[in-house]
């Protein structure tokens, strides 16, 4: 018995061909900095001139791409839009949460999210151990120094001297323990640490027997948008973790859309 064809099946095949060749012409409009003329588009997606220029049209009817008048295209505002709107959707904390909750099985300590509000960091999100009765200031909306936190000593790295030394006179470095940083200079030798390592520390600088790791997240511009950090109680305080601590991070700012410039 002879099985009738699908008379959708050529017109589905033929969309899903226009679709593929749509994101082809868009991905080598995305890696000029300038427009591009028609031949180099055909060219280097391997498309005939005169279905390379159909589907372009289309494009720039919808406002994916733009065409100029001596005939070259480039990238449309329309892109621009929808990448707006995807980024007002993505939530920083609902980004970071699977990431923070793989952390801390692989380590069985406190993950923390925090974020900076002028002077002081807040925590907006929080994994908790549930190993030790030290307690941990870590919590979600509790807030802290700058330079006593290891979050808030990733903002103070990316400040520079300049903003450093303002912070450093506003705020005269309160402390809260034997170990928290009073002095600008041994402040300013710590964020030099921290730029060189990307990762900074809080020795029981906020609370006695509490130690900490922290490495940055980025949004897609490459602002530093957050921290990451692992809290432990000092007996349990592992410096190794720190490499992980780091992939995890950069593993969240990716998923923000950041890309390093030599990966670009």
């Amino acid at each position: 018995m002879k099985i009738p064809k699908d008379p959708a099946a050529p017109e589905q095949k033929t969309s899903i061909q226009v679709i593929e060749r749509m994101m082809t012409l868009l991905d080598v409009l995305a890696k000029h900095p300038d427009p591009v003329p028609l031949k180099v588009l055909a060219a280097q997606t391997g498309l005939h001139p005169s279905t390379a220029h159909r589907i372009l049209g289309a494009m720039t009817a919808s406002g994916f791409v733009e065409r100029t008048d001596n005939g070259i295209y480039r990238l449309g505002i329309r892109l621009l839009e929808l990448g707006s709107l995807v980024k007002s959707r993505i939530s920083l904390r609902e980004t970071a949460i699977v990431s923070m909750l793989e952390l801390h099985q692989r380590t069985g300590e406190s993950v923390n999210l925090g974020i900076r509000d002028g002077d002081q960091i807040v925590y907006v999100e929080r994994t908790s151990s549930g190993r030790s009765s030290v307690r941990v200031v870590h919590i979600v909306g509790a807030r802290a120094p700058l330079h006593t936190t290891a979050t808030g000593k990733l903002f103070l790295a990316e400040d520079g001297l300049g903003k450093v030394r303002d912070y450093a006179k506003r705020t005269g470095l309160p402390g809260t323990t034997a170990t928290s940083i009073r002095d600008v200079a041994a402040l300013e030798k710590e964020l030099d640490k921290v730029r060189r390592h990307e990762v900074a520390y809080d020795m029981e600088e906020v609370e006695n027997g509490v130690r900490c790791i922290a490495a940055g997240i980025r949004d897609d511009s490459g602002e530093l948008v957050a921290g990451l950090s692992l809290s432990t109680p000092a007996e349990r305080f592992n410096p190794d973790w720190a490499p992980l601590i780091l992939d995890t991070a950069r593993e969240i700012s990716r998923a923000l859309g950041y890309r390093p410039r030599d990966a670009a």
